[in-house]
């Protein structure tokens, strides 16, 4: 028997053998909180789950409606362009024009995804090579790390500072690493601090960027959720298209989290490539959500006007009643998170624990984030005003 049998047989039954890279996959944080939630709920306990970024509301009438007409279209039965619809293009061109005033090519500067995670797999994809440098703010949104493990980058991680309002001081960086960098990945609004970034901060990163040669990846999944005047898009930023792309989506911005939908803005040649590898591993957005995706970017902007006053009050709720329990609560302003520091004897990790163990409230230890939050927990927003103050009452009643 060959050595390559025998890898595949154990105990003399034949076992798959897998690729390298399916051995180094990083275990998903929220897939993992949701079975320690489970087995709490399984166990008799009454769990307010706020350790998930998973809309609560519901899309507008109106754009549940287009969805509900264009199922009887029998052209979204079939496949739909290989780019995304050009109804949906022109309506994402449309809303970068409205909402941020940047003109873009919607036949050579957009393209649909089916959601920002999907954007940013292709952009590793095409971008990244075993041994490439990838920079990205700690704490982070975890697929940035999933995805340098599995593409062998360095992972350069550029710490966040509270006192710089979770931002990294990009002056700080080491021009070496700059020389060297690949790919620099924004976020903001942050998944998880909810920082924002100035129109400053990304002007600044544009221009490193053009001065050492990396691309600027911009997730800006969390758009419309926080303070209109700070919800800058980084393609704002004169120039931006010629070293930056955005990743875009539907999902928080429209609460459209299970129809899937995005889109990738910005550099030509990057948005190019990035098609070429999507036609051959990808799979197109479906017709009727490409649909509703349009109706939604062209319509006012009301409806993510109404979330955000919504999650605005419930941020409220959460961290006003955690600073009156003696927290230290970062003041976000955008986002669909509160992001505040354990009590000094204890880390964010065994703080969760004891938050889910005792007062029954799920919430993520900023270690799922990387290492800067270690001393840090995240709480989602997205459950209704009555559970939010329970589950604020219940952390001050367990008296951790």
């Amino acid at each position: 028997m060959s050595a390559a049998q025998d890898d595949d047989t154990r105990d003399g039954v034949w076992a798959p053998r897998f690729a390298p890279v399916a051995q180094i996959i990083p275990p998903n944080v929220f897939a993992d909180m949701d079975v320690k939630v489970a087995a709490a709920v399984a166990s008799g306990a009454d769990v307010i789950d706020l350790a998930k970024g998973n809309p609560d509301a519901y899309p507008a009438e109106f754009i549940r409606d287009v969805a509900k007409s264009s199922v009887d279209d029998p052209l979204n039965a079939r496949y739909t362009p290989f780019d995304g619809k050009p109804a949906f293009l022109q309506a994402a061109a449309n809303w970068y024009g409205n909402v941020h005033g940047v003109e873009l090519d919607w036949r050579s500067q957009l393209f649909a995804v089916e959601g920002a995670v999907d954007g940013l797999a292709g952009l590793f994809a095409i971008l990244i090579d075993r041994g490439d440098a990838v920079a990205f703010a700690d704490p982070y949104y975890p697929s940035y790390h999933c995805m340098s493990v599995m593409h062998g980058a360095e992972e350069i991680l550029l710490p966040a500072r509270a006192e710089l309002g979770w931002l990294p001081d990009l002056d700080a960086v080491d021009e070496s690493v700059w020389r060297r960098l690949r790919m620099l990945i924004l976020n903001y609004p942050n998944n998880p601090t909810g920082a924002q970034a100035p129109a400053s901060f990304f002007e600044h990163a544009v221009e490193l960027a053009k001065r050492y040669g990396f691309l600027i990846v911009h997730d800006f999944a969390y758009t419309g959720l926080g303070v209109s005047d700070q919800q800058v898009s980084l393609l704002t930023v004169p120039g931006a298209s010629d070293v930056s792309v955005e990743v875009g989506s539907l999902s928080k911005m429209y609460a459209m989290a299970g129809w899937r939908a995005g889109f990738v803005a910005g550099n030509r040649d990057v948005v190019a490539r990035l098609k070429q590898y999507h036609y051959q591993m990808g799979s197109m957005v479906t017709g009727m959500i490409q649909d509703a995706g349009a109706v939604a970017l062209n319509s006012d902007q009301s409806c993510v006007d109404e979330l955000a006053r919504r999650y605005a009050g419930r941020r409220e709720i959460v961290a006003g009643g955690l600073r009156s329990l003696g927290f230290d609560v970062f003041d976000s302003a955008g986002g669909i998170y509160v992001w505040f520091k354990a009590p000094e004897r204890w880390s964010g990790q065994r703080f969760a624990d004891a938050l889910l163990d005792v007062a029954q409230v799920a919430g993520l230890p900023g270690t799922c984030f990387g290492r800067v939050g270690k001393d840090w927990v995240r709480l989602s927003l997205l459950k209704d005003e009555s559970l939010l103050r329970e589950a604020v009452r219940r952390i001050g009643a367990a008296e951790l």
